[in-house]
């Protein structure tokens, strides 16, 4: 399968996807907490429904590819193409209506990132890259993303989700990098990637990520110039700690700190 028809089957997997979750954006739509212990983890129908629908089109289009996602769990996992969904990164934007959450889908080969797309469908945006190149469509039309030059952490702005993602032994290590940074925003999620592959900021940090919140972002990272990987210079496919930036000078600097 050509990577030209990859591209068109994700447009469409993104599509179908928007389609089901839209209706439920600003709506009343009721909230479950799939946490434990008193945190709170919240999934909605619009979560649900957005990732059956892409499951269904993947199984009839694609029976041998394996599927991992966030609400549904994992589907031949160890194949050699496995899509990778998670159907609303940002839930907690979404059920407060702010529509800074997105669609991630990705697609790893021999565990991989390959392909990824973040979709958008009420702001019509769409952002997508194979490791090679990235583009960004929306209401302004189609156009290639490319990072930022930025020379230090002085000149920097980071980003991430919430500073409450951190574990005890993370936060100081966080927070030492950001003390570096020009200046700072919190609570983008999947936002936060697209906008350093946009070129618009130029580092996000974050820990505790799952595979389904950051695979599809790697291609449209490293499409854009970027640089992602754990905090220790790893893979970052698995998720867990991640650091991405649009510099790679930026990008030394902050490892340096987290690993101080």
């Amino acid at each position: 399968m050509s990577a030209v028809d990859i591209e068109a089957f994700v447009h469409e997997l993104a599509r179908v996807s928007g389609e089901a979750i839209l209706p439920f954006f600003r709506s009343s739509i009721g909230v479950e907490n799939k946490a434990h212990a008193g945190a709170f983890d919240p999934v909605t129908e619009a979560d649900r429904a957005g990732e059956a629908a892409m499951r269904r089109m993947i199984k009839a289009t694609f029976p041998a590819h394996g599927i991992v996602g966030e609400e549904h769990g994992s589907e031949n996992p160890e194949a050699e193409h496995v899509w990778v969904l998670d159907p609303i990164d940002g839930t907690r934007a979404f059920i407060a209506g702010i529509p800074v959450w997105g669609t991630l889908i990705g697609l790893a080969s021999k565990g991989t990132p390959a392909f990824g797309m973040m979709h958008q469908p009420f702001t019509r945006e769409t952002f997508w890259g194979d490791r090679a190149r990235a583009r960004y469509r929306g209401l302004g039309g189609e156009r290639a993303l490319h990072v930022r030059a930025c020379p230090d952490l002085a000149a920097a702005t980071i980003m991430t989700t919430s500073p409450k993602m951190f574990r005890e032994e993370e936060k100081p290590r966080f927070d030492r990098v950001e003390a570096a940074c020009r200046t700072y925003r919190y609570g983008a999620d999947c936002y936060a990637y697209c906008m350093l592959a946009a070129g618009h900021v130029d580092l996000v940090v974050e820990a505790g990520l799952k595979p389904y919140d950051i695979l599809a972002l790697v291609p449209i990272i490293e499409g854009a110039g970027g640089i992602v990987t754990t905090w220790d210079g790893g893979a970052p496919g698995a998720g867990g700690r991640i650091l991405a930036a649009g510099d790679r000078r930026v990008h030394a600097e902050a490892m340096a700190i987290l690993n101080g």
